[in-house]
């Protein structure tokens, strides 16, 4: 479960900026859109980010992916001397001097925890743990770098225990304590980065491949029909779902493609994916997947994702959830989650968007929203809908939005005209 996210000095994000999914006040919406989180907190089930293009909306994802890579490949991957993958904010100089800053707050395993780290391309600066078992808090970790005597200064606590010396000493600047720990088998340490690994779900722009999709439909029988039914109701008309695996043959290859395109190919595994619709006289006919229009393929795509992300109360981040989408599928998308039939597990959505019509007080709560922008300085900023006190449940939402009202629109001047 997701509680908040900051980032500051990434990317276009200049100052620390939060996004939370703790309720805010006011009781519309309040059995279908929140739930009660262990600990006595009420969380939101999903949150949507409007703003203009450029305005830093995908940096604020790029900066939990980039926090998300860290902890899970700070240990294993990078050696003694790789440059982290972060970015600051390069519109000020005193900024680019300055390391990049991620903190989450969530829960795992029912106890609440607080973990950032602050980064330069060359090392980790600061790493911090709090831990709140029983909501009490108790202070696991505490790592900064002290550049008078070029190393770390650590202060680890009673309550975390373990090998502490061992994973201390096997920390490289460059890696995570965290990351670094659960690699020698920190067992008390390990739900913390479970949470990266598999709760959360991050995702691009068109979401994600058929892939996984398809290897549900593969598994059983129940599972393709779950799709089946996902896919009749957000209304495409599929009677059958057929995955096939095969693997490339030279000889299917064709003719014109390099010898050494050829090499690498043959062999490989390929999904072919073939949907079944009923004609008119009851007879089943067959399509190519790439037959079917952009909307529907994004359908399917999701289909997979969205029912294991449901079923399992993971939290899913998507950047631009609405492309190629009909409003009413971007509609029905997120109604799965602000639902407390469809999803009893608690699953979490964050998502941008520029889908106007989805901005109203039937589908969301006014702390649901959130805009980002940019200040005069190119920095990106976000606010929230409830900065702006919209009318409970009389307000139009889109309209104000648009009307420029809530900001995070594009302004646009008009074209000069060349000679």
């Amino acid at each position: 479960m997701l509680i908040q996210f900051s980032v500051k000095n990434f990317l276009s994000f200049r100052d620390r900026q939060t996004l939370s999914l703790m309720r805010a006040k006011g009781d519309e919406l309040k059995t279908s859109n929140t739930f009660d989180a262990p600990g006595g907190i009420s969380l939101l089930r999903s949150a949507a980010m409007y703003g203009p293009n450029a305005g830093g909306k995908t940096n604020f994802l790029k900066a939990l992916m980039t926090m998300q890579k860290t902890v899970l490949k700070s240990a294993t991957e990078s050696q003694s001397g790789d440059n982290l993958p972060v970015t600051p904010f390069r519109l000020s100089q005193a900024s680019r001097k300055k390391p990049c800053e991620f903190e989450v707050i969530f829960i795992a395993d029912r106890v609440r925890y607080q973990y950032g780290f602050a980064a330069t391309e060359d090392r980790i600066v600061e790493e911090w743990l709090l831990a709140f078992p029983k909501g009490r808090t108790q202070h696991w970790l505490l790592r900064r770098w002290n550049p008078a005597d070029n190393k770390h200064e650590w202060q680890i606590g009673n309550s975390l225990t373990g090998a502490k010396q061992l994973w201390r000493n096997s920390t490289r600047d460059n890696a995570l304590f965290l990351s670094t720990a659960v690699q020698l088998n920190s067992e008390q340490l390990r739900p913390i980065y479970t949470w990266f690994r598999e709760t959360l779900r991050m995702a691009g722009i068109g979401g994600w491949s058929p892939r996984f999709s398809a290897s549900l439909c593969e598994k059983d029988g129940s599972m393709k029909s779950h799709i089946i039914d996902y896919l009749r109701a957000a209304d495409v008309a599929v009677a059958d779902i057929d995955v096939e695996r095969k693997q490339f043959d030279d000889v299917e290859l064709p003719d014109d493609m390099s010898g050494q395109k050829k090499e690498e190919i043959n062999g490989q595994t390929f999904v072919r994916i073939t949907t079944s619709r009923v004609d008119a006289e009851g007879g089943a006919v067959h399509f190519d997947f790439s037959d079917e229009s952009h909307g529907t393929q994004k359908i399917f795509a999701l289909s997979g994702p969205w029912i294991d992300c449901l079923d399992k109360g993971y939290i899913v981040f998507i950047d631009e959830l609405n492309v190629s989408l009909h409003p009413y599928l971007t509609r029905f998308l997120v109604q799965l989650f602000n639902s407390s039939e469809y999803n009893p597990n608690n699953a979490q959505l964050i998502f941008t968007t520029h889908e106007t019509s989805i901005l109203t007080q039937d589908l969301f709560r006014r702390d649901q929203i959130w805009f980002c922008e940019k200040d005069n300085d190119h920095a990106s900023r976000m606010v929230p809908l409830t900065d702006f006190s919209p009318r409970k449940g009389r307000e139009n939402l889109e309209q104000a939005y648009l009307s420029g009202r809530y900001g995070g629109v594009p302004y646009t001047t008009p074209l000069n005209k060349s000679n």
